[in-house]
């Protein structure tokens, strides 16, 4: 599989309808790789044309701006929008809420005006418009699946419909969790909680998660985030059910009904 740089399409003379902006997530973690992967293929089968920044992209700076160090995240930012800029970027697609949501709603005020889509909402609208077409049937169909909210797309952004417009177009039984939606439960990884230690406590934010998901006695469990995926698959190892109920994210459920 060979994705295009933006560099190499403004070679050429051309210029993508979307730039995917993979994210930290989806550049080095293993398991994130993997929606990475599943999310170019898609947009192929489309026939999105699509680019990445490659080597141009840093970090969005968000983790930064959530652990209090805001020097860092307006100088990644700022070197993010020049780029951006320079290639005329106008729509962007990310895998990762926090990517979508610090993209959308904070680089505005340093300069950065894009139309921002999360991946959910753009695979909605491929759908719509006839460009993705699912076949019948397929692994998921009739399977219980309960669905996790990750807080940067749902209570920060009030996404909440996009994710289950796709669980609903793949015919699976959505079981909600008894927290969903506006009291969604975060699984602990938000706010830069994932690059440090826990607070002292009796329980793991993320054993509380799972807990509740396996209230709902699923097949599997849906996120539609790298960070939700990491800490929902761990809380899972920890009560030992990761070998019977995996972790997808909506991209790879998406995949195998093309």
């Amino acid at each position: 599989m060979t994705v295009k740089t933006i560099a190499e399409y403004q070679a050429e003379g051309n210029s993508p309808e979307i730039l995917f902006w993979v994210g930290c997530a989806g550049s080095f973690d293993a398991r994130a790789q993997k929606v990475t992967r599943a999310l170019c293929e898609i947009l192929e089968h489309a026939g999105v044309a699509f680019a990445i920044l490659g080597n141009e992209e840093r970090c969005t700076g968000d983790p930064a701006r959530r652990a209090g160090n805001e020097f860092l995240f307006q100088m990644t930012a700022a070197m993010n929008i020049e780029t951006l800029n320079m290639y005329g970027v106008k729509k962007i697609v990310t895998a990762c809420p926090h990517c979508f949501n610090v993209l959308k709603n904070e680089y505005p005020t340093l300069g950065g005006h894009y139309e921002v889509v999360h991946h959910t909402q753009l695979l909605n609208e491929l759908i719509r418009d006839g460009k993705l077409k699912l076949k019948e049937g397929g692994e998921f169909k009739g399977k219980r699946i309960t669905y996790h909210d990750s807080c940067y797309l749902g209570r920060a952004n009030d996404m909440y419909e996009a994710p289950r417009a796709l669980l609903e177009a793949l015919d699976v039984d959505l079981v909600e969790m008894k927290r969903s939606r506006k009291n969604g439960l975060c699984c602990g990884a938000g706010g830069a909680q994932m690059w440090k230690e826990d607070e002292p406590g009796d329980k793991r934010i993320n054993i509380e998660r799972v807990e509740d998901a396996l209230e709902t006695d699923p097949g599997a469990v849906a996120a539609n985030c790298p960070f939700c995926l990491t800490m929902l698959q761990d809380g899972l190892k920890a009560k030992e059910k990761n070998e019977q109920i995996p972790v997808y994210d909506l991209s790879e459920m998406i995949l195998t009904r093309l």
